[in-house]
């Protein structure tokens, strides 16, 4: 089949709210982000805490809050992805694990959640095979989430999303609180689905991680998708055209621990243009005003920085 897995373009999302009294306030977290992931391929979208990440997961699954809109267009193999379309196909070809292990009924036996409610032998020797690929023995069934461990948690995530056989997986924070070994091993049945043809969407904070296991990374900097690369790029920091993603690479242990100074903006308090802007050191009056996409020999970056262009 030609074209994307998935396909997001121009996907902007905006809060409502209402301040002192009946003060309306729209925030756009989301502006202009665009993705795309293939069959047999794992993306990676990194970015800090608040810089809108999740909401992506969401926005491609149909559960965003009630006082979010969203604009822009997603297509799941080449065809619009509806709300309708949504419903129908998540939690089977469409599956989210998501980062939250509250999202497992603490009532409910693990394999019963695993086999989300489906009788007979061939199932649950189908729940049986799947624990059993992820470590988790034939005892794991009859536990409770509140029975196990951190780790335990999140290969039962996944072995409720590989049960449903999804030709889509979106990964939302898979590995917070967990052993750097443990992290790895997760990430690594993500790579096996890939392996098995399913295209899988990886949103996380973990540069380091990502790019043990990643095929392209999408980076994100308060709402704003600043560079798209693949994940080789992050060998040497001359390959890489954001400023932002080349302090990414400055930050990573191996290459110093080096932090730059400020913060993320908060939605409110978004500078003109690039939103790096205030902190670049690079920047310039250019800066300030609308910055298009240009094409890179590894992606596409979202300055107006001529380094890189294709």
């Amino acid at each position: 089949m030609d074209g994307h897995l998935l396909e997001v373009k121009g996907l902007s999302i905006t809060f409502t709210q209402y301040e002192r009294g009946l003060r309306r306030v729209s925030l756009p977290v989301i502006r202009d982000l665009g993705v795309t992931v293939d069959r047999g391929e794992m993306v990676a979208v990194i970015g800090s805490s608040g810089s809108g990440k999740s909401l992506l997961a969401h926005a491609v699954m149909g559960i965003l809050p009630y006082n979010a809109s969203a604009e822009g267009e997603i297509r799941y193999q080449g065809e619009i992805l509806t709300e309708k379309r949504k419903k129908a196909l998540r939690g089977r070809e469409l599956v989210l694990v998501p980062q939250s292990v509250s999202y497992l009924d603490p009532l409910m036996r693990v394999g019963e959640q695993v086999k989300n409610g489906r009788k007979g032998r061939k199932w649950e020797e189908a729940c049986r095979r799947v624990l059993g690929s992820y470590g988790l023995g034939p005892e794991t069934e009859s536990l409770y989430p509140f029975q196990l461990s951190g780790g335990m948690t999140r290969r039962v995530l996944i072995s409720t999303a590989v049960m449903e056989n999804p030709r889509l997986v979106i990964a939302d924070e898979p590995t917070p609180g967990l052993h750097p070994e443990a992290a790895k091993r997760v990430l690594g049945h993500f790579r096996e689905m890939t392996e098995a043809g399913a295209g899988v969407l990886l949103i996380t904070h973990d540069l380091n991680l990502a790019l043990q296991t990643a095929d392209r990374v999408v980076v994100l900097y308060a709402g704003t998708a600043v560079e798209e690369t693949d994940s080789r790029a992050f060998c040497r920091e001359e390959t890489l055209y954001h400023p932002y993603t080349r302090a990414l690479y400055r930050a990573m242990p191996e290459h110093g621990f080096k932090s730059e100074p400020g913060s993320q903006p908060y939605v409110k308090e978004l500078p003109s243009g690039c939103p790096y802007r205030p902190r670049c050191a690079m920047a310039g009056p250019e800066c300030a005003g609308p910055v298009p996409l240009r094409k890179t020999d590894r992606g596409w970056v979202r300055c107006v920085r001529k380094e890189g262009e294709a």
